[in-house]
């Protein structure tokens, strides 16, 4: 008596048709995908790019180069070793230590200094 029409219904038309439950999952991640690939192109892949590319900069520092550092200061480098430290000379006579991942820029390379040569 308490049993309606579309009870009856759902109740024989469930059993006869059942409902395509991976093809409902793959079109509910589809956005969420989509958008996955999108951040990944537009926005992950361009910075490692930058942090490879900063990091090649930093590496390549020798003695004779121009440099900027974060804080806006121009200097030459007077003495760059493979650690992490460099001199830089930012005025006559004032030298200054900095550490290496503080450069943000090297604006002129120079010259390859050669040590080893007579006087």
């Amino acid at each position: 008596m308490f049993v309606t029409q579309a009870y009856a219904q759902a109740a024989t038309g469930a059993a006869a048709a059942p409902t395509g439950g991976m093809t409902d999952i793959l079109v509910q991640l589809a956005p969420i995908l989509l958008l996955v690939v999108i951040f990944y192109m537009l926005i992950f892949r361009p910075q490692q790019k930058r942090v490879k590319a900063q990091q090649a900069m930093l590496g390549a520092i020798r003695r004779g180069d121009t440099v900027v550092t974060t804080g806006g200061i121009v200097g030459k480098v007077t003495k760059a070793v493979d650690g992490e430290d460099l001199e830089v000379e930012i005025a006559t006579g004032v030298k200054v230590k900095l550490v290496r991942g503080m450069i943000s820029d090297v604006r002129s390379k120079a010259e390859p200094v050669n040590d080893n040569k007579p006087a």
